[in-house]
């Protein structure tokens, strides 16, 4: 049984502005719309939702001609990059928004978790909130006081629930409103990213829950992430999103694999580092008295290499505050679903007395390293413990370098013959750090 169905949807904004800018041409649109009871003719005007380019025009399409179906039942993953459309078509599932063109069929009552403090009211208390959550999706009070003990026990905020939710926590308001979407039987949960918010416990308990919603009570679900491995356990299907277009139907696993499949093509041996790129939270949680310039990968081929060969970096540092005279680097290896599955922390690092050069540079060596056949990113950090035994971050980067293990032996080149066999997560102590 169909349980959602997404026919010819599309959505057009005008950026920076809502009119059509001129007179005429929004007395014209009003005159097309609600008298002659015609489309938009403007519609036709407008760009594919590419952020990272220049706009041409004044319009742009966030989705264009969105067409698929989801069973009853089904987890449907939805992947993407930033900007490709996921949270814009959640929010027109949940009537958020309205589509500029098409229609969307669902079967049942729809409960959404779209951002953190959706739906609330800070002024209001939990339990307030859980009563008005409840009666926005057609409860009546006898049905929401019954399920009222298991959303406080599930959310694990009862101490707080009489609190105005103003004072929660960002962790808090995701608990207490996924509690609330989970408990008030939706036949329809739309989940976009808020899971990220939460701590590991609550992230596995919100799993669990969302797992038996669906197999056991044969509810639908759609869930939006960046989280690979969240998704390969949670969903059955997945569509990957790009531009405002669905790029690939098929498995979740398939999915993934479509999803990621561009690093291979993408291998980067050489960065210059930069806020944009590199540093996804800018400089707000770091101190930059020390600071990545550019990290330069040394094995010769990046994208063909050795489950026995040594991985080697050169750093290039910059020492705002000359008077820093220690710091240990850190790395981490991710794999193709952004987790972590190898680190390294040197020890303390120390300047000679008589160094007093801005820019430095080191070298890393990493030996057996025992990575599996895939395609790996870097991650690195600069930093120290202070003296109260808190991390001071100087510089964190990340997934700057990607490189490829293809074989067992860098010299025979023979082949890893197991796929994605990798070792969990790994602390590599066989390393060399050395200033040049």
């Amino acid at each position: 049984m169909i349980a959602i169905k997404f026919e010819n949807i599309s959505k057009q904004y005008r950026l920076g502005l809502v009119s059509t800018r001129t007179l005429s041409h929004d007395l014209n649109r009003w005159w097309k719309i609600n008298v002659q009871g015609k489309e938009d003719p403007y519609l036709k005007i407008g760009e594919v939702n590419d952020r990272a380019t220049k706009a041409e025009s004044d319009y742009v399409w966030a989705l264009r001609d969105i067409n698929f179906e989801v069973q009853q039942g089904d987890v449907l993953g939805i992947i993407g990059k930033n900007g490709a459309g996921k949270s814009t078509l959640l929010k027109i599932l949940s009537k958020v928004t309205a589509p500029t063109t098409g229609t969307i069929k669902a079967r049942g009552r729809i409960a959404s978790l779209l951002e953190v403090g959706t739906g609330f009211h800070p002024e209001m208390t939990g339990r307030e909130n859980i009563f008005m959550n409840g009666a926005i999706l057609g409860m009546r009070k006898t049905e929401i006081d019954q399920k009222l003990d298991e959303i406080i026990d599930f959310a694990g905020v009862e101490r707080y629930i009489d609190t105005p939710v103003k004072r929660y926590s960002s962790g808090m308001m995701v608990r207490l409103g996924f509690a609330i979407a989970a408990h008030l039987d939706p036949e329809i949960l739309v989940v976009d990213e808020v899971l990220a918010v939460g701590d590991a416990e609550f992230q596995k308990k919100a799993i669990g829950k969302m797992q038996d919603i669906s197999k056991g009570e044969g509810r639908t679900i759609l869930f939006v992430s960046h989280n690979m491995p969240i998704l390969n356990t949670l969903c059955k299907n997945g569509i990957v999103l790009g531009n405002g277009m669905v790029e690939f139907k098929g498995s979740i696993q398939q999915s993934i694999d479509y999803y990621i499949s561009d690093i291979k093509s993408n291998f980067i041996s050489y960065a210059e580092i930069n806020d944009n790129d590199h540093r996804p939270f800018g400089s707000k949680y770091i101190t930059k008295d020390i600071e990545f310039l550019n990290i330069r990968m040394n094995n010769e081929d990046p994208s063909k290499m050795a489950n026995n060969e040594p991985l080697s970096f050169t750093f290039t540092f910059k020492r705002n505050n000359i008077s820093i005279r220690k710091f240990t680097l850190g790395l981490h290896i991710v794999d193709k679903y952004n987790e972590i599955i190898g680190t390294f922390i040197s020890e303390i690092i120390e300047f000679p007395k008589s160094y007093n050069a801005e820019k430095l540079q080191m070298k890393l060596t990493l030996n057996n390293h025992q990575l599996s056949k895939g395609n790996y990113k870097v991650c690195f950090n600069i930093g120290l413990k202070d003296t109260n035994k808190s991390i001071v971050d100087y510089d964190n980067v990340s997934n700057v370098l990607i490189f490829e293990i293809q074989y067992e032996d860098y010299q025979t080149k023979k082949p890893i013959l197991i796929w994605e066999n990798n070792w969990g997560y790994y602390y590599f102590r066989d390393a060399q750090v050395e200033l040049i």
